[in-house]
């Protein structure tokens, strides 16, 4: 799954990939974890500013939710281009 959003002059390009979580972790739980893989672009560009961030919740743990992941990597990019480039 992936959303493209504009924000600020930029494009915010959130995928969610799964089963993100170590093999002893899947082994667990059923349920996979997800991880949001963040690309920051100028608008109209497709090259990216950054190498492309993969990221967990809040406490480095994945996501329990593709949902989860794919708001929690749009805020994600939200806050690095207003902390970087506002």
């Amino acid at each position: 799954m992936t959303q493209t959003y504009e924000y600020n002059g930029f494009t915010l390009r959130v995928a969610v990939e799964s089963e993100f979580r170590p093999h002893a972790a899947r082994a667990r739980t059923n349920q996979p974890g997800y991880v949001a893989v963040v690309r920051i672009c100028e608008s109209g560009t497709s090259v990216s500013r950054f190498s492309p961030l993969r990221l967990g919740d809040a406490a480095g743990q994945a996501f329990a939710s593709k949902d989860d992941a794919l708001t929690g990597g749009y805020s994600a990019a939200r806050t690095i281009v207003d902390d970087l480039f506002g």
